[in-house]
């Protein structure tokens, strides 16, 4: 994932902003107290996560989901899902095991969210398929996607089907810049229960809004490939047990990284730190090692 990537993550101030005044509001509303913790990846392909797979693993969706327990579906952006590949990955994944799906490019990059309603209908139509295996489906639009274009947001999501869970990632900096902006949507976000992405990378700090509009937790953590990864992990599993003590009703955390194949190694550490704060009893993915336990 190269979006935010810097040249010297040495420099930047990974320092996690205070919460924004709407936040705590949000999670006061939750009555239920902490329901779901889903850990994970962005991709499963073994040629991303080299060493992660034991060597012979034949079927790496189905050795993944053994591992961890949710993955951040982005195989569906880039190209719509049938309902039979969806039951095919089902299939794979154990009973607990959660999909966040990505909604197709056509609708959020190409189509700019206009005229988007049979795309739109398709792709829910086939990720339902993943019954009570579906986590959240999720949309990002384009770096590019300004304010100026608020009425298309507004109708999308006005016209998204409610029965699909659905997240919004927003990427360029106007959204942020401009409070009354962002208030509005984020006011459009709360009405119709959109979960509100928070993206953590290293050259895009104004995406560190600290804004939840529904009580899920919905993070996209891009590593910098730094030993700082560890430490800014730190702040995050002390941010969200905040946010847990004030009402928090889910965790949706992925991980990626500019290079793929430290994600698990980041995961894991995430995940151990999760059970020991949390006293939670997640399953720890193990890594691949030689006979003498070195990684590769």
């Amino acid at each position: 994932m190269k979006f935010g990537q810097v040249e010297d993550p040495s420099k930047i101030d990974f320092t996690l902003p205070k919460d924004h005044s709407g936040t705590k509001e949000i999670l006061s509303q939750n009555k239920k107290g902490l329901e779901n913790i889903s850990i994970g990846c962005a991709k499963w392909n073994k040629t991303d996560l080299k060493g992660f797979y034991p060597k012979g693993t034949k079927d790496e969706l189905t050795y993944y989901a053994k591992q961890f327990n949710s993955i951040e579906l982005n195989a569906t952006f880039y190209g719509m899902p049938t309902p039979e590949q969806v039951a095919v990955w089902k299939e794979k994944t154990p009973e607990n095991f959660k999909f966040f799906p990505k909604i197709t490019n056509t609708v959020s990059h190409f189509r700019r969210l206009i005229d988007v309603t049979e795309p739109v209908t398709n792709f829910a139509s086939a990720i339902m398929n993943f019954d009570q295996k579906l986590g959240m489906a999720f949309l990002q639009l384009h770096d590019n996607f300004k304010p100026k274009d608020y009425d298309r947001l507004e109708k999308f999501v006005k016209d998204w089907p409610q029965e699909v869970p659905l997240a919004i990632e927003l990427r360029n900096t106007e959204w942020f810049s401009d409070e009354e902006i962002f208030n509005t949507t984020c006011e459009l976000f709360e009405a119709n229960n959109i979960t509100n992405i928070i993206v953590d990378t290293a050259g895009r700090r104004d995406m560190l809004h600290m804004r939840l509009t529904t009580p899920n937790a919905f993070i996209r953590y891009v590593g910098a490939n730094a030993e700082s990864d560890y430490e800014r992990l730190d702040d995050w599993m002390k941010r969200l047990t905040k946010w847990k003590k004030e009402g928090l009703q889910n965790v949706y955390f992925f991980v990626h990284q500019n290079i793929e194949k430290a994600s698990p190694l980041l995961s894991a550490y995430f995940i151990k730190q999760m059970n020991e704060e949390w006293k939670t009893d997640l399953h720890i993915p193990q890594m691949a090692t030689d006979n003498n336990g070195t990684l590769f």
